[in-house]
C-alpha cells in the first residue's frame, strides 16, 4: 500500500487491510471491546458528504464488539456506511477489530463490558495508527483528536436460523435474538444490502420456562397479535382517521379492503387481517423474501390474504383504472401481475412500507421513484372515495421530507403526520378526501376495537399538516 494512500479524503472511498495488534501482550478476559487476535482487521471509509468548509475535517474510530467481527454491519462497506451517516459529521470513520476466525459464526452471546482502565489503554496502543489513518487536513491546528465512537444495540443473544439469497434483495438472515432487561425474544430479518436496518421482526415466544431457555436449544412460538416495530403501530394508528368510514362499510356487510406495499415478513398483513378484519393484498418484489415470510414468520394464505410478486411502482400504475372481470381465473390466495384487472381496483387504505434498494443514499424510504407524479396520480386513483395512503418515511434531511410533503399535496386532499418517537420514522398520511369532523361511537364498533388492540398514544398524535 502506497504510504500517502490515506493522506486526502476520497468520497466513498473504502479500503480495509491487517495490521499487527499493538496491545496483544495487553491481557484482558471476556471484555465487550477485547482485541486479541494478532493480527487486526482495518477498515478505513470516507463519507460520501465530506465538509465545504475550511475547518479540518473530523476523523473517529469505531472498535468492533467481540464475537460481532462478521456481522455485516461491521464487515461490509455497506454496513460501514450506515455506521458513519449515522455519526454527525464524521468525514473519515476507522472501523479496527479482531481479524475474524469463522465466517459464519451461529451464536453470538455479548461479552462483559469493558473496564474504563483497559479502554484508555487500549485507545492509547491504537492512536499512533489513527493518526497515520488521518488526512493531512486533519492537523491543520496540530494533532486532532480522534474520538472512539460506540456501538450498543438491545441484543444479549443471537442464532441465526437460515441464510438465503432473494433474486431482488440479495443476501439475507433470519435471526433469533434476545434483548437487553426483561428476558424478550424476537425474530428478525435483515438484508446485506442494507445491514443496519432490521427488515422485519416479530416476538416470539420461548415453548418452556424461561428460566431454561438458550437460544438455539429450544422451540418458539410466534404472536402474531401485537406490533414490534416501531413504526408499524403509528400506521395502523392512521385508520382511526376514517373509523367511521371503515364502520359503515363493515356494518353494510364489506370487508375494509387494503394494499400493502412491501411486504417483508407479513406482520403488517397478518394484523391487519386477524386483528381488524380487513381483506389484505400484499404486493413483495422477492418471491424468496415470501417464502420466508411464510417459513420463519407465520404468514399464511387465506381466503382474505393474498400476495403478489412484483415491483410496487408498476403494480400501483398497471391497477390504476381497472376493474373487476367477471370470467376471472385467478385464485384466491395468490396473484402477480399479469392479472391485477382481476383485482377490485378501489382500497380502503393503501400502506406503503418500502425502503430505498441504494445503499449509497443511507437508509431512506420511500424510495423516490416512489414520489413520481404518475405513481402518485395511480395511487390516488387506486384508493376508495374516502381512502388514504398511509406512508413509513424515513427522511435523510428535512429538505426532503418537505419536498416529499409538497408532492402529496398536489394530488390528496389532506395530509397529515404521525412522528414516531424514535428520532428516524414518521408516518405520513394522504387522504383522498376531506376528513369529517363526526364520529361513529358504537358498541364493538371498529374504531373500539382498533383502540384496543393498539396503542392510544399513536391515536391522539395524528397530527394534520
Amino acid at each position: 500500500m502506497d504510504k500517502g494512500t490515506f493522506e486526502a479524503l476520497v468520497p466513498s472511498r473504502f479500503i480495509t487491510f491487517t495490521f499487527p495488534n499493538p496491545s496483544h501482550s495487553t491481557t484482558t478476559t471476556a471484555t465487550h471491546y477485547h482485541l486479541h487476535t494478532q493480527l487486526l482487521r482495518v477498515a478505513v471509509l470516507d463519507s460520501p458528504n465530506q465538509p465545504t468548509t475550511t475547518n479540518p475535517p473530523r476523523i473517529a474510530a469505531m472498535i468492533v464488539p467481540t464475537h460481532r467481527e462478521t456481522d455485516w454491519i461491521f464487515s461490509t462497506d455497506t454496513g460501514h456506511l450506515q455506521l458513519i451517516l449515522n455519526s454527525d459529521e464524521i468525514s473519515r470513520l476507522i472501523l479496527i477489530g479482531n481479524l475474524p476466525i469463522d465466517s459464519h459464526p451461529t451464536i453470538y452471546t455479548r461479552p462483559i463490558s469493558i473496564d474504563p482502565t483497559l479502554q484508555s489503554k487500549l485507545a492509547e496502543s491504537l492512536t499512533p495508527l489513527l493518526l497515520a489513518l488521518s488526512p493531512k487536513s486533519a492537523f491543520k491546528y496540530g494533532l486532532p483528536e480522534i474520538p472512539f465512537l460506540g456501538y450498543e444495540d438491545d441484543v444479549i443473544r443471537s442464532v441465526i436460523v437460515e441464510r438465503c439469497v432473494g433474486d431482488c434483495v440479495g443476501e439475507m438472515l433470519i435471526e433469533d435474538v434476545e434483548l437487553e432487561g426483561k428476558r424478550e425474544f424476537q425474530r428478525r430479518l435483515r438484508f446485506k444490502r442494507m445491514p443496519n436496518l432490521i427488515q422485519t421482526q416479530i416476538r416470539i415466544i420461548p415453548n418452556a420456562s424461561l428460566d431454561s431457555v438458550n437460544l438455539g436449544d429450544v422451540e418458539f412460538g410466534l404472536d402474531m397479535a401485537s406490533l414490534v416495530h416501531p413504526y408499524l403501530t403509528p400506521m395502523v394508528a392512521s385508520l382511526s382517521l376514517i373509523g367511521s368510514y371503515l364502520e359503515e362499510r363493515i356494518r353494510g356487510g364489506f370487508r375494509p379492503k387494503a394494499l400493502c406495499l412491501g411486504v417483508g415478513g407479513g406482520a403488517l398483513l397478518t394484523f391487519l387481517n386477524n386483528q381488524l378484519g380487513f381483506e389484505v393484498t400484499g404486493l413483495e418484489a422477492d418471491e424468496i423474501v415470501l417464502n420466508i415470510a411464510k417459513k420463519h414468520f407465520g404468514l399464511q394464505d387465506s381466503k382474505y390474504v393474498r400476495f403478489c410478486v412484483g415491483d410496487g411502482i408498476e403494480f400501483v400504475e398497471k391497477l390504476a383504472g381497472q376493474y373487476r372481470k367477471p370470467n376471472c381465473d385467478c385464485v384466491d390466495n395468490g396473484c402477480c401481475l399479469d392479472n391485477v384487472d382481476c383485482l377490485d381496483a378501489k382500497f380502503d387504505v393503501i400502506m406503503v412500507d418500502l425502503d430505498s434498494s441504494d445503499a449509497g443514499m443511507g437508509i431512506m424510504a420511500p424510495p423516490l421513484e416512489f414520489v413520481g407524479k404518475s405513481v402518485l396520480l395511480a395511487a390516488r386513483l387506486v384508493l376508495s372515495e374516502h381512502g388514504i395512503l398511509v406512508i413509513n418515511v424515513i427522511p435523510p434531511s428535512r429538505s426532503f421530507y418537505e419536498t416529499l410533503i409538497h408532492k402529496f399535496q398536489e394530488f390528496f386532499e389532506e395530509l397529515y403526520e404521525i412522528d414516531v418517537g424514535n428520532g428516524e420514522n414518521f408516518v405520513l398520511i394522504a387522504t383522498a378526501l376531506p376528513i369529517g369532523t363526526a364520529s361513529i361511537d358504537y358498541e364493538n364498533s371498529f374504531l373500539s376495537k382498533l383502540k384496543l388492540v393498539i396503542s392510544g398514544a399513536y391515536l391522539d398524535s395524528v397530527r394534520k399538516i
